[in-house]
């Protein structure tokens, strides 16, 4: 018994002393650790201030690998990962940090935002589309379904992108209306593509209705009836672009040439695209002007007057081009020379260039396929602004 107790003795004071140093050892490593951390952490913040991503990359993961609950540093890697074109290793990292149990609801949120982007950046569009579609209700919401926007924009469905405009216009953004009513010209032009030309002129007035002071809508229906053979309607849906001074009338000039001359409108067709052309000179409505003046008895003679006149009033190589094309100068070997030589240096003149990124095209297109933008070409060549 008094053997017991004196083991008793001994082993109690030894068991402490024990405990004692083990504490001691782990609150050491703990110091030694945490010192390594932040020093890591700032080791990588110093090599993406001075943009060496590389070395940042192996700083950070060094931090994570210390100290591998810290969100944060999740963060900072899968944003570097993103930025240097490794989608596959931040989409790793955000879904091991979704996959955490002790993540906060508002540090949840933001790895879901990260690993959109991840998707959206790689383009697994599908992907991207699921994990915003997560984001509905959070504090990402606004910015989710605007990326959503861009998506089905992107991807030509448009009926999806309407609805996710109409969102955003009832959540408080500002008014998607015009975008709206690009959105209903886009199914209209498919629609005409397959043959239902009834269902792509209702598609149409519906977007006239969206948004009414909107050219396109009008521009594509009076283009629609013409082919159709409405000579009248297609002429008095065109007429309306000039009467209210649209910017965007240039684009309608040659389909009301045509459309005044099947409607025997003629007369009327001219007086208005002067009326146009006063306020506002263009080649585009020049040239209509020219060409529904053809029936003159001395037509060559007046459309050469005409270019004189635009040349005196904004000089233009392709309205001395167009001129050269009727004057008499000499023989052709002299005179077809010099025309050709005009067409070529004035060919990329008459290019439309987007006011976005400055991607050029032969035609005008009201969604940019450079830079995604909308309404950013204006209705104008190149030469004109």
């Amino acid at each position: 018994m008094e053997l017991d107790l004196i083991w008793i003795l001994i082993g109690l004071p030894a068991a402490f002393g024990l405990g004692w140093l083990a504490s001691r050892l782990d609150l050491r490593q703990l110091r030694i650790d945490n010192r390594q951390a932040p020093r890591a952490y700032f080791k990588g913040l110093n090599f993406l201030l001075n943009e060496q991503q590389d070395k940042a990359i192996d700083a950070f993961i060094e931090a994570v690998q210390n100290d591998p609950d810290t969100s944060e540093l999740h963060f900072a890697l899968g944003n570097l990962f993103r930025r240097r074109g490794e989608y596959e290793r931040a989409v790793r990292v955000h879904e091991h940090l979704l996959s955490r149990g002790d993540l906060s609801t508002a540090d949840r949120q933001r790895a879901q935002n990260a690993l959109a982007k991840d998707f959206v950046k790689a383009g697994l569009l599908d992907r991207a589309e699921d994990a915003l579609r997560k984001l509905e209700g959070t504090a990402f919401e606004g910015q989710a379904r605007l990326a959503r926007l861009a998506i089905y924009e992107r991807s030509r469905e448009w009926p999806q992108a309407r609805d996710v405009a109409t969102q955003l216009e009832q959540s408080g953004e500002v008014s998607f209306s015009v975008r709206k009513a690009h959105y209903l010209c886009e199914q209209a032009r498919e629609l005409n593509a397959q043959g239902d030309a009834a269902g792509a002129a209702k598609l149409l007035q519906s977007a006239m209705a969206e948004a009414p002071d909107a050219p396109r809508p009008r521009l594509l229906l009076g283009q629609l009836q013409l082919n159709q053979g409405q000579a009248a309607e297609a002429y008095a849906s065109l007429r309306q672009l000039f009467e209210a001074g649209s910017v965007a009338a240039p684009l309608a000039a040659a389909s009301l040439v045509r459309a005044a001359q099947a409607a025997e409108q003629v007369s009327s067709a001219l007086t208005l695209l002067k009326q146009h052309y006063a306020q506002s000179p263009c080649i585009d409505v020049m040239d209509a002007i020219v060409a529904l003046e053809k029936s003159a008895a001395d037509s060559e003679t007046l459309a050469r007057h005409r270019y004189i006149e635009h040349l005196n009033k904004q000089p233009s190589l392709l309205a001395a081009s167009r001129w050269l094309a009727g004057a008499d100068l000499g023989t052709d070997d002299t005179r077809v020379p010099v025309q050709k030589a005009l067409e070529q240096a004035s060919r990329p003149l008459a290019r439309y260039r987007c006011a976005a990124c400055g991607f050029e095209a032969k035609e005008h297109f009201w969604h940019c396929p450079g830079c995604q933008a909308w309404d950013s070409y204006p209705p104008r060549r190149v030469e004109e602004l």
